[in-house]
């Protein structure tokens, strides 16, 4: 017997603002917790610097604070991932949101399912990435992506009946993000090698102008659908 497609909600698009963007991944998320229906939204964020909690624990961080903003990077916390991270408007973000019965289980698996996914993904732009990090990386941990520098951070939030992965993938701005994240991390007291920032721009060698930052977000976006029959919608 044929098995029953299953539906994923795929939201497209960003919304007028940072706060207003940040609130429409918020309740895709809480309407896959409600209707047990997952989401994937892959998308390229306002510029910003979305800092962790552990940076906000960090004697410099209302310093790191003023230098993001002072170059045209608003501040942010976010709940998810750990040091902080730069979006210059062509970063691509994704978050793929999935009911779970038992919070307490599958976390590596789903961390495991997500770089592969991820890492397939960047091969079709042309990315042969490998699993890991160079040292001093911006953002560090267990569940990243390199190749030519780290390109892609993965983190994941589970709660309220749900399971949150996401992450960011630099396409072809990683001179604005070294620019930005070393005098950040440079008040935060955190090691940082700015020449450890990769994208897919400088993995492949080209241009960066040549590398479309939508093209990337709809190969993503894609693989994380998987066989799963989209809805699409586009943010208001």
């Amino acid at each position: 017997m044929a098995r029953e497609p299953h539906h994923v909600r795929v939201l497209r698009g960003r919304a007028a603002d940072v706060d207003a963007d940040r609130a429409v991944t918020e309740h895709l998320v809480a309407d896959a917790a409600e209707t047990g229906e997952p989401a994937v939204r892959v998308w390229t964020p306002h510029p910003q610097v979305a800092f962790g909690r552990r940076d906000a624990r960090e004697p410099g961080y209302d310093r790191a604070r003023r230098v993001a903003r002072d170059r045209g990077f608003p501040p942010y916390e976010r709940e998810t991932g750990g040091r902080a991270v730069a979006y210059t408007g062509t970063t691509v973000a994704f978050c793929r949101a999935a009911p779970v019965a038992d919070l307490r289980s599958g976390i590596e698996e789903r961390y495991d399912e997500a770089v592969a996914l991820v890492r397939a993904a960047l091969a079709d732009c042309g990315v042969e990435a490998q699993r890991g990090e160079p040292d001093h990386a911006f953002c560090p941990g267990a569940h990243s992506l390199s190749a030519e520098g780290k390109l892609v951070g993965i983190a994941q939030r589970v709660g309220q009946g749900v399971a949150r992965v996401g992450g960011v993938l630099v396409v072809r701005d990683h001179e604005a993000i070294e620019d930005v994240l070393a005098p950040v991390y440079d008040a935060l007291d955190v090691p940082f090698d700015p020449g450890t920032v990769g994208s897919v721009a400088r993995a492949r060698g080209v241009p960066p102008a040549t590398v479309a930052p939508g093209e990337v977000a709809r190969t993503l976006e894609r693989h994380l659908v998987g066989d799963a029959t989209p809805t699409i919608e586009r943010v208001a």
